[in-house]
């Protein structure tokens, strides 16, 4: 739970600064944070 409220946190973090930066940089980011949901969906799901 705590890892899902830190994704939330840094995405927030994240919606401000993405109209700043190129668009590379925010796919990038994007790409890291739904690997990083991916892995915690996988684990929780063997975890079951």
């Amino acid at each position: 739970m705590i890892a899902l409220v830190a994704v939330l946190l840094l995405l927030g973090l994240l919606l401000g600064p993405v109209a700043h930066v190129p668009l590379p940089v925010s796919l990038i980011a994007a790409a890291v944070i739904g690997a990083w949901l991916l892995i915690f969906a996988v684990k929780e799901r063997r975890h079951r």
